[in-house]
């Protein structure tokens, strides 16, 4: 028997696809890189981070010069299309017996949106031809599944939206064709479906890491939106009326830590998926995403310190990252303890 482990569990190491020239970061490559560089950081005063590129020797420079230590760095030349690791890295599950077993599922760049034909290879690359992850592979790539569209609490339980898992530019499968599909594939008791919610600017078709978090197995963290003149209102109220309705596996319901909402950010006039729910939770450390609003930066900060209360709090700014539609959680993709060589 395996699990899917929450994102708290001890961890080996943390992905990193690094942006290029390439890539649709190239019009503006040196503020995303800075940001990247303080991610990998901040990631490798606390643990191991893996960085795939497809020119990785100048970044291990880059890394090295910021002045982040590189003795747990290790890079995998790899060509890519983009930056989203949560979304085409292996999804983990292990063994009673801490055996890892990395999921390779198909990821055809959320509903064919953007192009894909280089980081839906990635995974394959990282295991048969530049081996450094350790576990079993599993092929799972007849199913289009994306780490951002799941959330575990490690115990059975799964989160997650409606809007995306049951979008026909994935899987054409009903509700109960996915659910039967995800229990059987990850050992779930149950499959907590969020029918409401989303954020404007969003290509990834609502997935949960933007919207509602597990951070403890009976704590979930969840964008909040009090403003009734904000257009997301209507839907993110209702959101919130149904993580009321949904209870743990001990029957109890769960405690709620509301998150702000981030004030609108546009750019050539299009708003912007900011969202401090797209946060990283580490060994030691949740990463989290800030906007230069100190008020909400603040306030998120201190709702998450609720929430993981050993944990340090660290923020990051990622203005630069929603330019392209998506924040810290996004461009990164936690392996459980054993799975480092």
């Amino acid at each position: 028997m395996s699990y899917l482990p929450a994102e708290w569990h001890k961890q080996s190491l943390i992905q990193l696809t690094w942006p290029h020239k390439d890539t649709d970061w190239a019009y503006m490559l040196d503020e995303v890189n800075d940001c990247f560089l303080k991610i990998a950081y901040e990631v490798l005063k606390r643990q191991s981070l893996l960085i795939v590129a497809p020119d990785p020797d100048s970044i291990r420079n880059s890394i090295d010069n910021y002045g982040a230590d590189i003795q747990k760095l290790v890079t995998s030349k790899i060509n890519t299309n983009d930056t989203w690791a949560r979304d085409h890295a292996f999804i983990t599950l292990l063994k009673e017996d801490a055996t890892p077993l990395l999921l390779d599922f198909c990821f055809n760049g959320w509903g064919m949106k953007f192009a894909a034909n280089y980081d839906n290879q990635i995974n394959n690359e990282l295991y048969f031809h530049h081996p450094v992850l350790k576990g079993e592979y599993v092929f799972c790539r007849n199913f289009i599944l994306e780490g951002g569209s799941i959330e575990s609490d490690g115990k059975g339980s799964l989160l997650t939206t409606e809007q995306c898992l049951l979008a026909k530019n994935r899987n054409e499968m009903n509700r109960q064709e996915v659910e039967d599909f995800l229990k059987e594939t990850f050992n779930l008791k149950q499959v907590l479906w969020l029918k409401h919610g989303y954020l404007a600017g969003d290509d990834t078709d609502s997935h949960i890491d933007t919207l509602a978090r597990f951070c403890s197995t009976n704590t979930i963290a969840y964008v909040k939106c009090d403003d009734k003149e904000d257009e997301h209102y209507e839907a993110l109220h209702a959101m919130e009326e149904q993580l009321k309705t949904f209870r743990t596996l001990a029957g109890e319901p769960y405690r709620l830590l509301a998150l702000p909402m981030v004030d609108k950010i546009e750019e050539n006039c299009e708003r912007l998926p900011a969202t401090y729910a797209n946060f990283l939770i580490m060994n030691d450390a949740v990463l989290y995403p800030t906007y230069n609003q100190p008020a909400n930066d603040r306030k998120a900060g201190e709702v998450l310190q609720q929430a993981f209360p050993k944990h340090e709090i660290v923020g990051i700014d990622c203005r630069a990252l929603i330019k392209q539609h998506g924040s810290l959680h996004c461009v990164t993709m936690q392996y459980p303890q054993g799975v480092i060589k």
